[in-house]
C-alpha cells in the first residue's frame, strides 16, 4: 500500500509531501556529499601544487610566472563545471553520455596516427588544436567502463548479449592500439579495470586465473617485442638508477622532504625535472610539503574509491554495480600508479595524476570519471521507497 502510494506521487513532490525546491535542490540531498568534498579538496590541492611546480616550466619558456597555474586554474573550474552537470544525470542518461564518449574518443584514437602528433615525445597520443591539446585515451577510459558496464550488466538478463566477451575482445583491441602508440601504462590500465569488473560480475575463478595468464603472455610478448617497453622495464629491474633520470631526481626530492617537506616555495627539484608540473608532480609536493600531504592525498584517493565501492556493494542493479566499481578503481589505480612510479614500485608509466596534474585533458577526463560516478551512486527515489517501506 505504501509503495502503491509512493509510485502515485505527483511528480516534485517527496515522500515526506514537501514540493522539491529544483534539480539542484534534488541533486545536493541525494549526491554522496563526503566524495564530492574529498573531491573539492583534491582540486584545490591541486592548485596549490601548480604554484609550486608550474612556475619553473613557464620561466623556461619565456612565458609569465603564473602562466600555467592560471591554465591549471582554469581546467579545474571546467572540471567543476563538468562534475557537476554529470552528476545530476539520471543513470541513464549517463550512461548514454558514456556510450558516447566512448564511441567518439574510440574514433578520435584510431584516427591519432594519420592526425595526431607526439610535441616531440616520441608517442602520437595527442591532437593538437592550437590553445589546446586533446589526448582522447583519457576520455577513452571511462567511457570504456560504462560501455562495458552496459554489455556486462545486458548479459544478465534474459537473451542478453555475451557482455564479458564483446566488452573482453573491445579491451583487447583498445589496449592494443594504446600499446601501439605507444603508451603502454594506459593499455595496463584499461585491462586491470575491465578484469575488476569481470570480477565483479561473479565470474568463475577458472576465467579470472585464464584472464591473468593470457594479460601476462600479452606483456611478455610485448617485452620481446618493443624496445620502449623492454627499455623502461629493464631499466626499473636494475640495480642502480640512472642519477640523470626523471625517476632518480623524483626519489631525491621525495627523500629530502622527509615528514614536513622544506618549504613552500624551497624545492629544488621543479627545477630539473621536465614533467615535475605532470607525471611526477607527486615528488615536488613530497620535497616542499613532507610525507604529511603525501598520506594525505593517499587518503583522499582511498577514501573517494573505497566509499564508491561501500555505497554499490548492495546495489542490485547490475549496470551500476559495475559502472560505479569500474569508475571507481579507475581513478583510484590511476593515482596509485602514478605515485608507485616517483618510489619505483612500478616501471615508468607516464601517467598522469588524477585533479592535480597540469592538463586539461586528465582533468575534464578524471572530471566525467568522477560525475559519472556521483550521478550513479546517488541516492535515488528507488531506494527511499525501500528505507520508506521499512520504516512503516
Amino acid at each position: 500500500m505504501t509503495e502503491i502510494a509512493f509510485r502515485s506521487l505527483p511528480p516534485g513532490r517527496s515522500v515526506t509531501g514537501r514540493r522539491e525546491a529544483s534539480i539542484v535542490g534534488d541533486w545536493w540531498r541525494t549526491v554522496d556529499r563526503w566524495s564530492l568534498g574529498a573531491l573539492l579538496l583534491l582540486m584545490t590541492l591541486g592548485v596549490v601544487l601548480a604554484l609550486a611546480a608550474s612556475p619553473p616550466l613557464a620561466h623556461k619558456n619565456g612565458l609569465w610566472t603564473y602562466h600555467y597555474v592560471i591554465r591549471h586554474v582554469v581546467f579545474v573550474m571546467m572540471g567543476l563545471g563538468v562534475v557537476g552537470v554529470v552528476s545530476m544525470l539520471s543513470v541513464t542518461t549517463a550512461r548514454r553520455l558514456g556510450v558516447l564518449v566512448f564511441l567518439a574518443a574510440l574514433a578520435a584514437t584510431i584516427a591519432l596516427p594519420w592526425l595526431g602528433t607526439d610535441f616531440g615525445k616520441g608517442a602520437v597520443r595527442w591532437y593538437s588544436l592550437g590553445f589546446f591539446s586533446l589526448q582522447p585515451s583519457e576520455f577513452l577510459k571511462p567511457g570504456f567502463v560504462v560501455t562495458s558496464a552496459w554489455l556486462m550488466g545486458g548479459s544478465f538478463e534474459r537473451f542478453g548479449p555475451p557482455g564479458r566477451t564483446l566488452s573482453g575482445i573491445a579491451a583487447i583491441a583498445i589496449a592494443t592500439m594504446l600499446a601501439m602508440q605507444p603508451d603502454f601504462g594506459q593499455a595496463m590500465l584499461l585491462l586491470a579495470v575491465w578484469a575488476t569488473m569481470v570480477f565483479v560480475s561473479g565470474a568463475p575463478i577458472i576465467m579470472l586465473l585464464l584472464l591473468g595468464g593470457l594479460i601476462g603472455a600479452g606483456g611478455t610478448f610485448a617485452y620481446f617485442h618493443s624496445g620502449h617497453l623492454a627499455g623502461r622495464i629493464n631499466s626499473y629491474l636494475a640495480g642502480e638508477v640512472d642519477p640523470h633520470t626523471q625517476l632518480a631526481y623524483a626519489q631525491s626530492a621525495i627523500s629530502e622532504g622527509g615528514l614536513f617537506g622544506v618549504g613552500a616555495g624551497q624545492g629544488s627539484v621543479k627545477w630539473t625535472l621536465p614533467d615535475a608540473h605532470t607525471d611526477f608532480i607527486i615528488a615536488v609536493a613530497a620535497e616542499e610539503y613532507g610525507l604529511i600531504l603525501t598520506l594525505f592525498l593517499i587518503g583522499l584517493y582511498l577514501f573517494i574509491t573505497v566509499r564508491a565501492l561501500g555505497r554499490v556493494m548492495d546495489e542490485r542493479t547490475p549496470f551500476i554495480r559495475l559502472a560505479a566499481a569500474g569508475l571507481a578503481v579507475l581513478v583510484g589505480l590511476q593515482a596509485f600508479i602514478n605515485m608507485a612510479v616517483a618510489i619505483r614500485l612500478l616501471p615508468a608509466k607516464g601517467m598522469t595524476l588524477p585533479f592535480i596534474s597540469y592538463g586539461g585533458s586528465s582533468m575534464l577526463a578524471a572530471a566525467l570519471a568522477i560525475g559519472m560516478l556521483l550521478a550513479l551512486t546517488r541516492s535515488r527515489r528507488s531506494d527511499t521507497a525501500v528505507e520508506f517501506r521499512s520504516t512503516m
